[in-house]
């Protein structure tokens, strides 16, 4: 039995089509794995700020943000959240752009890396989207980020410390300074078995079709190494 697939996916957890782009690799990677002999993915997400500079109590809505930040009226900015919405709604996901508290996430990142060491950076990745974008939650804030560890059944308090201490910073740091070194400029980015990159919130079938592609590519190596052996 072969060895499960690396993919390594920087995203940003106040990034809409991040969660999109979960959502639709997920579909994917299971078409793929549902096609057996041992096909398997495994996963491990890098952190990728799109604002870093945005403070952790913004003052405003998303709309706010998204016009000051692209330079557009409210209403524009407005069309296009809801365009966002129409497309997370396809794959089940109800954004609540009214909702939702814009924030810094380089603490959110941290504690991603923290739930990582703890074996629970999945759980942790998905409880952070859901939270910012279904549920309206504050991910920028220590507090609330020790709450979201706590639900999953990490130790809070500890959690707490990592993020006060910043333990996990330079973890951070070194995502983005790896994402440097690929020239990725937008996220989510998918780098598939460390040779393959695949950008944006890409349909399943395409995901599935790349994976696929990278498995049947192992084979043939096994087979050359088999053959000159």
């Amino acid at each position: 039995m072969s060895d499960p697939i690396k993919v390594d996916i920087w995203s940003d957890v106040a990034c809409p089509w991040c969660y999109i782009g979960k959502r639709k690799f997920e579909a994917g990677s299971g078409l793929f794995a549902g096609a057996g002999d041992g096909r398997g993915v495994e996963v491990e997400y890098h952190s990728f700020e799109l604002s870093p500079d945005t403070p952790v109590d913004f003052e405003g809505n998303e709309t706010d943000y998204l016009a000051q930040h692209k330079g557009i009226s409210p209403e524009q900015a407005s069309q296009m959240l809801e365009r966002v919405s129409g497309i997370a709604a396809q794959v089940g996901l109800d954004y609540d752009f009214a909702a939702m508290q814009h924030t810094n996430t380089v603490k959110a990142h941290e504690l991603i890396h923290y739930a990582k060491a703890h074996g629970k950076q999945a759980e942790m990745k998905e409880r952070l989207l859901k939270a910012y974008f279904v549920e309206g939650g504050h991910v920028g804030r220590i507090d609330d980020l020790a709450g979201y560890a706590s639900e999953i059944g990490l130790d809070g308090e500890d959690a707490r410390a990592a993020l006060e201490h910043g333990d996990y910073l330079s973890a951070v740091r070194e995502d983005q300074v790896t994402a440097q070194e690929y020239g990725i400029s937008g996220v989510p980015f998918f780098v598939i078995d460390g040779k393959y990159g695949v950008s944006g919130a890409q349909e399943a079938a395409t995901f599935a079709q790349v994976l696929e592609q990278v498995w049947n590519e192992r084979d043939q190596a096994d087979e050359s190494e088999a053959v000159s052996a």
